[in-house]
């Protein structure tokens, strides 16, 4: 889970601090849509299986410390996927500049 967040960091850094060294926005938006459904993937799947899989497998992670850690660590890397989805789609919806 932790290596899901190294590219996440680094597409996120890429666009909000050296948004000069861009692509084009179509290709932008594109790698921040699909990494971001990539980090999301992994959560989202362990969050089916707990739900699905096993009866009381959520009642047994949450009775251990490193069971609430795994589920709030899913859960960080759950919303830095989304994040980075967002601003993958806002890079869609940013005007072009025009010379004139």
């Amino acid at each position: 889970m932790w290596t899901l967040l190294a590219p996440a960091a680094a597409y996120l850094s890429w666009i909000l601090f050296y948004p000069a060294f861009s692509f084009g926005l179509l290709f932008d938006g594109s790698v921040g849509v699909l990494l971001g459904l990539y980090i999301c993937a992994q959560p989202a799947a362990n969050g089916i299986d707990l739900i699905f899989m096993q009866r009381g497998a959520l009642r047994r992670a949450v009775a251990h410390s490193a069971g609430v850690e795994w589920l709030m660590l899913n859960a960080l890397v759950m919303i830095v996927g989304w994040f980075v989805m967002v601003l993958g789609a806002a890079r869609f919806m940013t005007p072009a500049y025009q010379v004139g």
